[in-house]
Formats: C-alpha cells, structure tokens, sequence
C-alpha cells in the first residue's frame, strides 16, 4: 500500500452525521478558512498541536517542568501559559501530565494505518449503507492522503463521502473526486467581499470548484451553516438558492442550525472564541430558510 501520510486530528468511528449509513470519519488537520464559528478550532493549523484542558488541570506544574522550550510558563495561582511559538508539540509536557489534562491534537499517519482502524468496521458499512468520510479541517490541502485512501476504500467496495469548504486547487480537487462517491459541499455566504472578511478567502474559488463537482455527475449536497448576523439574511439566502440551482440543481441542500459546540474548545488551544455572545437559530428562521430553498425548486432539509 502506499506509504502517503496525512495529519489527522481524529478517526470518529460509528458516525451517523457524516453521509449515509454508519460511518467511519477521519479528520485530516489544516484549513486556508477562518471561519469565526468553526466549530473544530484544533482543525486550522497543519501542525499538530498541544491541547490543555483546563477543567482537568491540577495546577501541579509538572507539564511546565518537563518542557525542554521553556514554552510553558506557570504560576501556582494561575497555572499553565502556553507560548505557541516556542512549542513544537513534542509530548514531553503530555507524559508528564498526570491528570490527563494534556494531549497532542494531530498525527501524522500513512494511509496504512488509518486504512486499519477504517476496515475493522466493514460490517457495519455493508449492513447499513455506510462507509469512509473524509472530513477536517480542510481535505482538499492534504488530497494526495485522502484520494489514496478513498482508492483503498472503493477497491474494497466501501461508499467514500468528500466534505468540503470547497477551497483548493483545481488539482487537489480531480484527485479527491476520482474516488468520491459522494460530496459534501459548504457555502458560506454569496458575497465576495464578506466572505473575503468572514473566512479569509475568496468565494469564487468555491463556486468554481462547485461547478467542477456538478460536471463530473457526483451526488452533492450543498451545506449551509446558518449563522444569525452573518449569514442568514433572505438576500444572501436568496443568492445561495439561485447559484445551487444554476449549478447544482440536484443537489439537496442541508441548513445547518447553529450551535456553539466547539467553543469551549478555544481556550485549549489558546484561542478565543468570538461569537460567545451570539444566539441560537429560532425554529422560525431555520423554516424561513427551508422554505427559501424550496421555492427555487430545491430539495431542502435541515438538520438537527
């Protein structure tokens, strides 16, 4: 088998969420998005990283001691503070830790060794028309792993899903779709100038690489994260409706509630989160938003 490696920050067995049936998801790390409500903060870097879980940290010390970058500064009141750009995620401060407050988020793994925890759930794809996810992150930076792992999964007739941003090169993009069996596509929002502020990217990347996806024939569904004040406005609603079904118009599409589920997991990575202040969708936004989709003619679901 081929010896291509991937950083992946999680291999989620027995997924429901992640495409049809049960599934198995491996999570590549590294996304070009910024996204202020991303939900898997430890997804942005490449780089593995040291996560710190406060709510199990003892304060005792041990993790700054055992450090050989003087990354960590601790104080017995205040206890660890971690200086990122001297850590190099070697682990010395996690073996050290005995409360398990501490852990490396990110491992570089051959196709190999994931294509191993991937099978040990074959029944399961067969018995419920499952399979093999790729999610992150962002899986079009790191297609050279997910395209070789998708080819082990259909020679062994396992369903693969591609979920994406979108944002790649045209290259990484005919790699990974040459496997794919079914894509999961985000779009984030329609104007060009927000999206450049809101992600930190371009959308027309994104509308391209949709159109790329639709020409090949493969089952899309189009994901839109319903962010109150960010995005779900009815004219960026609207402008999203009329681009899926120009381009797409088989697609399904699936309004994703908004939810703050990650957030607690800023701090761990010394980061913080901006929208703690935020609220919820109201049942009444997530059917107007239904409703919009429907009206161009498009399948609509939401999600839980």
């Amino acid at each position: 088998m081929s010896d291509v490696t991937g950083t992946i920050f999680n291999i989620q067995r027995y997924s429901i969420d992640d495409g049809p049936g049960i599934r198995t998801t491996v999570f590549v790390k590294g996304c070009p998005l910024r996204c202020p409500w991303c939900s898997n903060p430890e997804s942005q870097s490449v780089a593995p990283q040291v996560l710190h879980r406060y709510t199990s940290c003892v304060k005792c010390g041990a993790c700054a001691a055992a450090c050989p970058n003087g990354a960590i500064a601790f104080t017995a009141e205040g206890g660890p503070a971690f200086d990122r750009a001297k850590c190099v995620a070697c682990g010395e401060c996690v073996r050290a830790c005995l409360n398990d407050a501490l852990k490396i988020s990110g491992e570089v793994m051959t196709v190999e060794k994931v294509w191993k925890t991937v099978r040990k759930d074959e029944v399961y794809y067969e018995t419920s028309g499952g399979g093999v996810t790729c999610s992150g992150g962002e899986i079009l930076g790191q297609a050279d792993f997910v395209a070789e792992l998708f080819k082990k999964c259909r020679e062994n007739g396992i369903h693969t899903c591609a979920d994406t941003s979108g944002f790649g090169t045209a290259e990484a993009l005919d790699k990974v779709l040459e496997y794919t069996d079914l894509v999961y596509f985000d779009l984030k929002h329609m104007d060009d100038a927000r999206h450049r502020e809101l992600m930190g990217v371009p959308r027309d990347v994104i509308v391209r690489n949709l159109e790329t996806v639709a020409a090949r024939g493969i089952p899309v569904t189009i994901r839109v994260p319903l962010i109150p004040e960010y995005n779900s406005g009815e004219e960026n609603l609207r402008a999203t409706a009329e681009l899926v079904r120009a381009v797409a118009p088989n697609a399904t599409v699936s309004v994703l509630p908004y939810h703050k589920y990650g957030a607690s997991k800023y701090a761990s990575v010394g980061m913080v989160y901006a929208l703690d202040e935020l609220r919820e969708n109201t049942p009444e936004e997530l059917e107007r938003a239904r409703a919009i989709f429907e009206e161009y003619g498009l399948k609509c679901e939401v999600s839980k």
